[in-house]
């Protein structure tokens, strides 16, 4: 038997939103559907941070308490409207990213069961040069979050020296990115 589809028609396009029914977060009972709502609310703020950046895709593919992966490469199954930019890595190899543009495209990309976005720090327009700086204060497990307080002050301190303002923002399930 075939699972469920939702179609949803954003920004002009049709989103097809597999399993809509799946929960995504166990104990507050909200499925993928839900988070794709939520997202597309939000969404004039997430495109604002991540848009027109190419991004590492974090699947949560069981969702918020199961296991997840990055998928730096665009899935070969995508729509025609999902844009992507070739990126170069140290190592030589290549990846096809996918870079967001609008409301329907974040859809598809939360659909694949990103719940967070990771956005590299550079536009889509001109990967080779960053326009801007996080530090990703991304801890092993055991690190208390007093420890984390504690670099991310330091952090503050070095900026302040050089004349550099930082914002934090807790990131993932227990990390912190500094924005400068």
């Amino acid at each position: 038997m075939a699972s469920r589809k939702e179609i949803l028609q954003v920004a002009g396009r049709e989103v097809a939103i597999s399993n809509p029914d799946k929960i995504f977060f166990p104990k507050a009972g909200h499925t993928k559907l839900d988070l794709v709502q939520y997202y597309l609310a939000v969404a004039d703020g997430a495109l604002r941070g991540a848009g027109g950046r190419p991004m590492a895709m974090k699947r949560f593919v069981d969702g918020a308490e199961g296991e997840f992966f990055f998928q730096k490469r665009a899935p070969a199954s995508k729509p025609d409207w999902i844009e992507t930019v070739e990126l170069s890595f140290p190592s030589g190899r290549t990846a096809s990213e996918v870079v967001l543009r609008d409301a329907a495209q974040l859809a598809w990309v939360v659909n694949l069961g990103c719940i967070d976005l990771n956005p590299h720090p550079v536009r889509a327009e001109d990967v080779d040069h960053p326009d801007e700086l996080r530090v990703d204060l991304d801890p092993v497990p055991g690190v208390p979050w007093s420890q984390i307080r504690e670099v991310a002050l330091l952090v503050r301190s070095v900026l302040e020296e050089r004349g550099l303002r930082g914002f934090p923002k807790t990131s993932g399930s227990r990390g912190m990115h500094i924005n400068v």
